[in-house]
């Protein structure tokens, strides 16, 4: 998934198109002609490329479920394509639970964006998603998101521009829109103020705390987070869970987070506990103060944190 990740995102469009738990999820699977389901369309519109308010219509949603009708799910064996008429056979892809099924695709005229397409079958698909991944609307969000992920829940407009621009003339290369938004000035301010969604605050609690120690037991970990609200697949709907400190900050969630802090000092080793009921290591980590990360972190940390840390009573405490 790594290079895919930092390649371009038309490539990471196709194989998200192509993922049989996407068409399932979003309900291609079921898209047929003159069964025209128009789930994963929108929100391959809405929430992968264009965004919300880019100017797309419902009509653009209409035409794009027509051109993905046939993009589904194949459960029969590898070597049992399906019965077609001779002239629709050269037309039919599989790649394992993958498949496009010509007997089920709208082949008439389409336009998207107010431009025609002009291929047929698959290629016709792969047509609009090249539409769609060089669209400027795209760059915009793409670097937008990016820029939400990284550097603030309102991102400086002036960045979000040149990592579109830059999306733009590297033809959506995701490794070149990271590097406009890691050397840019408003970057570096940036760092160490973005407030964590829960599944991050407790990965990255214990990643300071144990360094790079692979835990045994995951279980208090799930339901730390759990108890932030950010259950691992719990949220059904396809836009995700929010990333802005807004959504996270509240007075209860704070209260939680202090309690999994202190137990990540207290009782964290429970994470390395290979069978219930077996002892807990002593002691359970080198002391954090001693962390080659902490060390470099402790002078940007403000005079009265410095000084509640001095008066801990032991390493758990600190």
């Amino acid at each position: 998934a790594l290079p895919i990740s930092l390649g371009r995102f038309r490539d990471l469009l196709g194989a998200n198109l192509r993922h049989p738990a996407m068409l399932r999820y979003l309900d291609n699977a079921q898209n047929a002609n003159a069964r025209i389901n128009e789930n994963y369309a929108r929100e391959l519109m809405e929430l992968h490329t264009l965004g919300v308010g880019s100017g797309y219509t419902q009509a653009d949603v209409q035409e794009l479920a027509r051109v993905l009708t046939g993009v589904g799910i194949s459960y029969r064996p590898l070597d049992e394509p399906p019965r077609l008429r001779p002239q629709l056979q050269a037309d039919y892809r599989r790649d394992g639970l993958f498949e496009f099924h010509p007997a089920r695709h709208d082949y008439g005229p389409k336009t998207l964006l107010g431009q025609p397409l002009h291929a047929r079958g698959l290629a016709e698909v792969d047509e609009a998603l090249d539409r769609l991944a060089r669209a400027p609307a795209t760059a915009r969000h793409i670097a937008t998101k990016l820029a939400l992920y990284f550097v603030a829940d309102e991102p400086p407009p002036a960045l979000v521009q040149r990592m579109a621009d830059r999306y733009l003339r590297s033809d959506g290369h995701i490794a070149a829109v990271l590097e406009a938004m890691f050397t840019a000035p408003e970057f570096a301010p940036s760092l160490a103020r973005k407030f964590r969604d829960p599944v991050h605050y407790a990965i990255a609690g214990v990643r300071l705390a144990y360094g790079e120690r692979v835990i045994a037991n995951p279980e208090p970990l799930a339901g730390w987070v759990n108890r932030m609200g950010e259950p691992l697949y719990g949220h059904e709907t396809p836009d995700g869970y929010p990333l802005t400190q807004s959504a996270w900050a509240s007075a209860g969630q704070m209260t939680t987070r202090f309690e999994i802090a202190r137990a990540l000092g207290a009782t964290g080793a429970v994470l390395f506990r290979t069978a219930p009921g077996e002892p807990l290591e002593k002691p359970p980590y080198p002391p954090l103060a001693s962390s080659p990360a902490v060390q470099a972190w402790l002078p940007t940390l403000a005079p009265a944190t410095r000084a509640a840390l001095a008066e801990a009573r032991n390493p758990q405490d600190w």
